[in-house]
């Protein structure tokens, strides 16, 4: 605990997608007070022509625990 996951379109290397999970655990870890060796951080690609209903339409759309919500819409 806790586990964070991060949806992008692919394009992204190894090392930019590391970096990324550490910054990413680093505030994590930071902002809930825990030790950064109980967070995780997974990254998932998903195409592009795939997006909309992958990811808005069932994860970000209409979601009430969505804390920062995208300009965008699908």
């Amino acid at each position: 605990m806790p586990h964070v996951v991060v949806k992008l379109w692919p394009g992204r290397n190894d090392e930019i997608k590391r970096n990324l999970a550490e910054k990413i655990a680093y505030v994590v870890s930071e902002e809930l007070k825990v030790d950064i060796g109980d967070v995780s951080v997974g990254i998932e690609e998903v195409n592009r022509c795939d997006w909309g209903e992958q990811v808005y339409k069932k994860e970000i759309k209409d979601n009430e625990n969505i804390y920062f919500k995208p300009d965008y819409e699908y």
